[in-house]
Parts: structure tokens; C-alpha cells; sequence
């Protein structure tokens, strides 16, 4: 049996539109910047790092009021918070014995409000 559509998706033309492919190749960044691009994208892959950073758009919070508000044990939040924090989409700051987490800045909140929005539109 034949799927009608399983050819939709290919070009049935041998012509290269060089200056729409030089345009888009002047314009690709470099290498390693979109290596770098989908490690991000690769942290935000979890769905417990999304709610700590949920949450973090609340308020800043310790390891402790972290664990409590999702539910989870310290050691699981603290795993995640070093993923987090390598890849620079938390911060911290000690008060006495205390360490206090938060966004690192405005770009990890806006990252993810186009990622819901973008799901929410469908």
C-alpha cells in the first residue's frame, strides 16, 4: 500500500537558489556558538530543572524550600541546581549558613515564557 503523503516533503526541483543558500550561510553563526546554543537547550530538557526554575521566577529560595515545594529530597535539588548553575541560568548568594538561589538574570525567565507560549498557542 502507497502513502500518498510520504512524498510531500521532498523537493521535486534540481535547482540551487545560491543566493538564498550564500544568504542564509552568511548569516549562520559560528560553530561552537550553536554548540553552545543546544547545550542550553539541552538543560531545559528536564522537567524537574523546569520547575525549579518555576519556581525561582517566584522567589529566591534554598535548597531546602526548593525540596519542600516540589516535593523531592535536598540531594535530588542540589543535583539540579549544579546543572543549573554550569550552565549559568541560576545564581546563589550565602546569608550566614544559608545559600539562596535565584535566575541568574531576565533571559532564563523570558526563555521560558516563548517556550510556553510557543506550546500554549496550538
Amino acid at each position: 500500500m502507497s502513502d500518498n503523503n510520504s512524498n510531500k516533503d521532498i523537493c521535486s526541483c534540481n535547482v540551487i537558489h545560491e543566493d538564498v543558500v550564500n544568504k542564509v550561510k552568511s548569516n549562520m553563526p559560528m560553530e561552537e556558538k550553536l554548540y553552545d546554543l543546544a547545550d542550553l537547550f539541552k538543560v531545559f530538557g528536564d522537567s524537574t530543572r523546569i520547575k525549579i526554575i518555576y519556581s525561582l521566577f517566584q522567589a529566591e529560595m534554598c535548597v531546602c524550600d526548593i525540596a519542600a515545594t516540589l516535593g523531592m529530597s535536598q540531594s535530588a535539588i542540589s543535583h539540579q541546581l549544579r546543572v543549573l548553575k554550569a550552565a549559568s541560568l541560576v545564581k546563589y548568594r550565602r546569608e550566614g549558613k544559608v545559600i539562596y538561589y535565584s535566575l541568574d538574570d531576565e533571559h532564563v525567565q523570558n526563555i521560558l515564557d516563548q517556550g510556553f507560549s510557543h506550546i500554549s498557542h496550538k
